[in-house]
C-alpha cells in the first residue's frame, strides 16, 4: 500500500470530522495531523479518487506527494 500526504484546508475539529466520514466510507486508512492540516492516506487508490474524495469536505485539498 502507498501512503500519500494532502493538504487539506481545515481550521477545527469540525473540519477533521468532515474528512473522517468522507474517508470512512471509501474505506481506507489515514491520519489527520490538524494543526498543520494535513491527511496521510494509505491506500492502493488512485490518487485522483483520494483526491476527489477529499473535496466533498468542501474544504481547499492539494495533493502533496508520496509520504
Amino acid at each position: 500500500m502507498t501512503k500519500q500526504e494532502f493538504f487539506v484546508d481545515m481550521t477545527c475539529e469540525g473540519c477533521s470530522g468532515a474528512v473522517t466520514r468522507v474517508l470512512t466510507k471509501l474505506g481506507v486508512t489515514f491520519d489527520i495531523d490538524l494543526p498543520n492540516k494535513k491527511v496521510f492516506i494509505e491506500s492502493d487508490k488512485d490518487t485522483d479518487v483520494l483526491l476527489e474524495t477529499l473535496k466533498k469536505t468542501g474544504k481547499a485539498v492539494n495533493y502533496i506527494g508520496p509520504k
